[in-house]
């Protein structure tokens, strides 16, 4: 989207400037070098430099787009890796809380229960 708008932009200052330096006369138009047909006028004129405006309007606009986007994107990308990070950072405090408290409970329970209760055998 910004290679377009920059491309529309280009387009219309190349046109402009063409306009500008090959017209001496009152109201023809050339343009590199090539007659504009239909341009008799000196209104004619003034209405091709506002299509040239508008042109160029929206190629700013596409590019101005374009570098909003971009900088959404990378704004939401960068509160995503944070948000990832602070995640990450919360299961491993509460893993080693976890640890820590199996630890408790096995020191707690001594060394002469055993770990699995004994099964009873029937009669």
């Amino acid at each position: 989207m910004i290679f377009l708008g920059l491309v529309l932009v280009l387009a219309a200052v190349l046109a402009a400037v063409a306009v500008v330096l090959d017209n001496t006369g009152e109201a023809g138009l050339t343009a590199f070098g090539d007659a504009i047909p239909g341009v008799t006028e000196e209104w004619h004129v003034f209405m091709a430099g506002a299509v040239v405006a508008v042109v160029f309007m929206a190629g700013v606009m596409v590019a101005a787009l374009g570098f909003k986007h971009t900088i959404e994107m990378r704004r939401e990308l960068r509160d995503l890796r944070d948000e990832r990070e602070e995640s990450l950072q919360t299961l491993e405090m509460e893993r080693r809380k976890l640890q820590q408290a199996l630890a408790q409970a096995r020191r707690g329970m001594g060394g002469d229960e055993p770990s699995v209760p004994a099964q009873r055998v029937a009669p």
